[in-house]
């Protein structure tokens, strides 16, 4: 019997890789997730070949793969920059996996990724248009329009981890401009990502070592500390989520990463977003991810499917 067609997408971050199998109609029928490596690029390009390879086995298929890389890629060279990444920075991973897997390899950015999944079938399936905000490892966006991914003209379309935290925040809260692995100083991501979250707390407690996920269980037992670190955080995310408002004017958000599990930002993020925007605009309302966290892995199965349009970013 012949096997039923299926598409893989792997969503590559800074902390995990998953690798999912969808049918034709998008449905996950498999996943795996493993730890990122950042040794160097041999290991991450065998780990995803591994996955991949390993995802063959267990089917009985060679489906064609769509991959979601965090940050962006020199449209001459087919180099990476990835600030999450390290393993990827000046190296070209299309052709490389192309030449390890001997199938059909696409490649978009997998904060577009998620954003494509969540237009399709997803928490803003039908909506005119919808950003998905990923607040993980770092922070970026997609933007959809009428279901379809608007990257353009070279592909950063979104890339608003990387615009700059407002001077008068950084003034206000004594907060340092701190560097970014992309050599820009004060980026959103330092302060707004589970990372930021972490560094955020350092900066006021002076304890280093505590991650999101355990300041988020401080803060819902009480912790003086930990809620002071989350509201500092949540008037810095309600500042810049009215920027990107007043940029795209979304008729709704999805947030995506880990942060996107905590439940005080679809309560509290609209409050904070309103006192920045313009009189008489309204925030949009913000939703939580259909497909979980990490649903870029079914976005970029998604391009797999759709492989040959303008959306996909291509180097031979």
């Amino acid at each position: 019997m012949r096997p039923p067609e299926l598409f893989y997408g792997i969503d590559l971050g800074g902390t995990k890789i998953e690798l999912v199998a969808c049918d034709a109609a998008l449905q996950v029928v498999y996943r795996r997730r493993i730890a990122t490596p950042h040794q160097d690029f041999d290991t991450l390009l065998a780990a995803l070949a591994g996955l991949v390879l390993a995802a063959d086995a267990e089917l009985g298929t060679c489906a064609p793969l769509g991959l979601g890389i965090p940050g962006i890629i020199d449209a001459a060279s087919g180099a990476h920059l990835s600030t999450n990444v390290p393993a990827l920075c000046g190296r070209q991973l299309l052709p490389a996996l192309r030449a390890q897997l001997r199938r059909g390899v696409v490649m978009g950015n997998d904060c577009q990724c998620f954003a494509l999944s969540e237009a399709h079938g997803g928490a803003a399936a039908g909506q005119p248009s919808m950003l998905g905000l990923i607040l993980g490892t770092g922070a970026g966006a997609g933007y959809c329009a009428d279901g379809l991914l608007l990257a353009g003209r070279q592909g950063v379309l979104g890339e608003w981890g990387h615009w700059p935290l407002a001077p008068a925040l950084l003034a206000r809260h004594g907060l340092p401009p701190w560097p970014c692995g992309c050599g820009a100083s004060a980026c959103l991501e330092r302060y707004l990502s589970g990372r930021g979250v972490s560094a955020l707390h350092q900066h006021l407690s002076g304890q280093a070592g505590a991650s999101a996920a355990q300041l988020a269980e401080r803060r819902a037992a009480g912790d003086a500390a930990a809620q002071a670190v989350y509201a500092l955080h949540l008037e810095l995310l309600g500042a810049a989520i009215a920027t990107l408002v007043l940029a795209y004017d979304p008729h709704v958000i999805v947030l995506g990463g880990g942060l996107s599990r905590l439940p005080h930002l679809y309560r509290e993020l609209p409050a904070a977003i309103a006192p920045h925007l313009l009189s008489g605009l309204r925030p949009p309302p913000i939703l939580p991810p259909m497909f979980g966290d990490a649903g870029g892995a079914r976005g970029a199965a998604l391009l797999a499917r759709q492989a040959g349009t303008h959306l996909v970013t291509e180097h031979a």
